[in-house]
């Protein structure tokens, strides 16, 4: 695996981590629970970071089994062109997302320990459609042609990378204690008014990266 692809995973990972699902909904739990009730918001994270890796892992399978009987398409110029046309498609779809649009916002249930563990797989079954980083991330590193033995860890680092904001709130909440509420309650109420925005920015950002990946595949740049 070259630096400028494992740098473009660590992008993805970043801009994943940034969803309303692994940060959005983590914030608005934060702010609306006890401290002493951090837990639930751990059996969450857990079980939104089981399903997007078992997801990753289907998903790797399924296409590293394609890439075993059509190798050669994938590493072919006509796909690379493919690529490079999506990534530019979807930085100029990003232009047609805009919260100022939306009527209403969505805050999402809490409850127990049964509620957390069907609203992260909830939110994961939402949202890993749409998840335009994730499924970008699993596919550049199909088209690596990394093994399993590779590509697991790999794909655990990346899963982890998206719950870290959460957790280092989480971490900074407990060190700082109610010096930091309002500043979590702004960008919390930030989120959920620009959720729109956020998708628009992701896809942006996304469709950069893809198109960046594939021209550094066609005309050798950053290799």
């Amino acid at each position: 695996m070259t630096t400028t692809v494992l740098l473009t995973l660590v992008g993805l990972a970043l801009v994943d981590s940034t969803s309303f699902g692994t940060l959005g909904v983590p914030l608005v739990m934060m702010l609306a629970s006890d401290r002493r009730q951090v837990g639930r918001m751990i059996i969450y994270l857990a079980t939104i970071t089981l399903f997007y890796f078992l997801v990753g892992v289907a998903l790797m399978l399924g296409l590293s089994a394609l890439l075993e009987n059509f190798g050669d398409v994938f590493q072919s110029r006509t796909f690379l062109w493919v690529q490079l046309v999506v990534g530019v498609g979807l930085f100029l779809l990003s232009w047609r997302f805009d919260s100022k649009k939306q009527k209403k916002q969505w805050e999402p249930r809490l409850g127990g320990p049964g509620t957390m563990v069907s609203l992260a797989l909830t939110m994961g079954v939402v949202e890993v459609a749409t998840m335009a980083p994730y499924l970008a991330a699993i596919g550049i590193m199909t088209a690596s042609g990394l093994t399993p033995m590779q590509w697991g860890p790999v794909l655990a680092g990346y899963v982890l990378v998206m719950v870290l904001p959460p957790l280092a709130l989480m971490a900074g909440r407990g060190l700082a204690g109610d010096r930091l509420e309002p500043k979590l309650a702004k960008l919390r109420d930030w989120i959920l008014r620009n959720a729109a925005s956020m998708v628009g920015w992701t896809l942006a950002i996304v469709g950069f990266l893809i198109a960046r990946d594939a021209a550094a595949r066609l005309f050798g740049w950053l290799q």
